[in-house]
C-alpha cells in the first residue's frame, strides 16, 4: 500500500484513456493529452486474502497494491472497514469537489473537500488507506457521516428511522468516464426492508461545471419511504425553499471534520411532483419520495469554503442555491 508513486502513475493513465480500458487494465500508454474535466473510479486491493478480522467480520489482509476496475461484483465478505475497496467505495469528482459512496451496508455519501482545481482521486487512500482523513495539499475528507446518509445518500424511511442496506443479496457497481460527465452506476439486488424486497438501480453523475451530482434512483417496485437526505448537526438549522416544480433543503455552517469554524454548505434539490414529504429522521434532514417505479431524480451538492475561488459565506451559498432553483424551474435540469 506504500507504493504511492508507481501506483498513482498507473492509475492516472486511466484518466487519459477514458472508456478505452478493459476491466483489468491500468497501465496503457495515454493516447491523448487533454486533461479530463471529470473522473470516477473504483479501486480494489490485490495481493492479499480474506481473513477473520478483529471487528467480528472478514477483512482483506496483507494487500500489496490497488488496481482500478470498471466494474465490480461486491464480494459477500465486504462490509465496512474491510480494507478491500480504496476509500471504501467508488469516488467521483470534477475540478471543484469530490464525493465517495460507502459501498457497504452504510451506503452514505461523503465529501472530499478540494484545495486544488486538478483531479486528485487517483492519489487518495494509496498510502495508509484512510490517510485522507488528515489534511493534505489537495484537501481531505471533510464530512462526518456517522449513522446518517451523508450528503444526498439514499435509503428507506420507515418506523421513524432510515433503513440503509443491511440486507441485500447482491450489489454490483460500474464506473464510466466520458468527455461530458462521469457516472457511478450501482445495482442492489433483493434489498429487503420490512416485508418488501426490491431491486434498486442508481446512477450518480458529475459534470465538468459546478459542484452538484445528479442522482437517479430506479426501484423495481413501488414502495413507500424511498428517501434522500443531508446529515444533521447540532445548531445547524435547516433551510428550505420551493418553487412551482422544484424545491431544496439545505444547511450551512461549521459542520466539517476540519475544525470548529470551518464552513460547509450542503443541499438537495428535488421535484415537487415526486415528493411525498420533507421529514426529520434521527440523523438526517430527509426528502421522502412518492412510491414509483419511474426514475426518481434529484441533485445534491457540497460547497466548502476552502475550495479555490469557492463560496465563503452563507449569503453567497443561498444566492447560489436560489439561482440553481430558478434554472431548474425554467429548464428542469441543472
Amino acid at each position: 500500500m506504500k507504493k504511492l508513486g508507481i501506483i498513482a502513475f498507473a492509475v492516472l493513465t486511466i484518466i487519459a484513456c477514458k472508456d478505452k480500458k478493459s476491466e483489468e487494465s491500468v497501465t496503457e500508454t495515454p493516447e491523448e493529452t487533454t486533461a479530463p474535466k471529470t473522473y470516477a473510479e473504483l479501486s480494489i486491493a490485490e495481493g492479499g486474502k480474506w481473513i477473520d478480522g478483529s471487528r467480528g467480520h472478514k477483512e482483506y489482509d496483507a494487500g500489496t497494491s490497488f488496481k482500478n476496475v470498471n466494474s465490480l461484483e461486491v464480494p459477500k465478505e465486504h462490509t465496512d472497514h474491510s480494507w478491500y475497496i480504496r476509500y471504501e467505495g467508488p469516488g467521483w469528482e470534477n475540478s471543484q469537489v469530490g464525493y465517495r459512496l460507502y459501498l457497504d451496508w452504510r451506503n452514505a455519501i461523503d465529501i472530499f473537500g478540494k484545495k486544488v482545481d486538478t483531479l486528485v482521486l487517483p492519489y487518495v487512500g494509496q498510502d495508509g488507506f484512510d490517510s485522507y482523513h488528515e489534511p493534505e495539499a489537495w484537501g481531505q475528507d471533510i464530512l462526518k457521516a456517522g449513522k446518517s446518509l451523508g450528503i444526498g445518500g439514499y435509503g428507506r424511511f420507515m418506523n421513524d428511522t432510515v433503513a440503509h442496506f443491511r440486507n441485500v443479496k447482491h450489489t454490483s457497481a460500474k464506473v464510466q468516464n466520458s468527455d461530458d460527465k462521469s457516472t457511478i452506476s450501482i445495482t442492489y439486488e433483493n434489498w429487503k426492508t420490512d416485508k418488501d424486497i426490491i431491486d434498486l438501480h442508481t446512477q450518480l453523475s458529475i459534470f465538468p461545471r459546478d459542484r452538484f451530482t445528479k442522482a437517479e434512483l430506479s426501484p423495481s417496485k413501488e414502495i413507500t419511504g424511498i428517501c434522500a437526505g443531508i446529515v444533521k448537526f447540532k445548531d445547524i438549522p435547516l433551510q428550505k425553499k420551493e418553487g412551482q416544480n422544484w424545491g431544496y433543503i439545505a444547511t450551512y455552517g461549521a459542520q466539517t471534520l476540519v475544525n470548529n469554524t470551518d464552513k460547509l454548505g450542503m443541499a438537495v434539490f428535488y421535484k415537487l411532483a415526486e415528493l411525498a414529504e420533507q421529514k426529520e429522521g434521527p440523523h438526517d434532514h430527509l426528502v421522502v419520495f412518492k412510491p414509483s417505479t419511474n426514475p426518481l431524480t434529484y441533485y445534491f451538492l457540497g460547497a466548502w469554503e476552502q475550495e479555490p475561488n469557492g463560496i465563503t459565506n452563507e449569503a453567497e451559498f443561498m444566492k447560489d442555491l436560489d439561482t440553481k432553483l430558478q434554472t431548474l424551474e425554467t429548464s428542469n435540469t441543472l
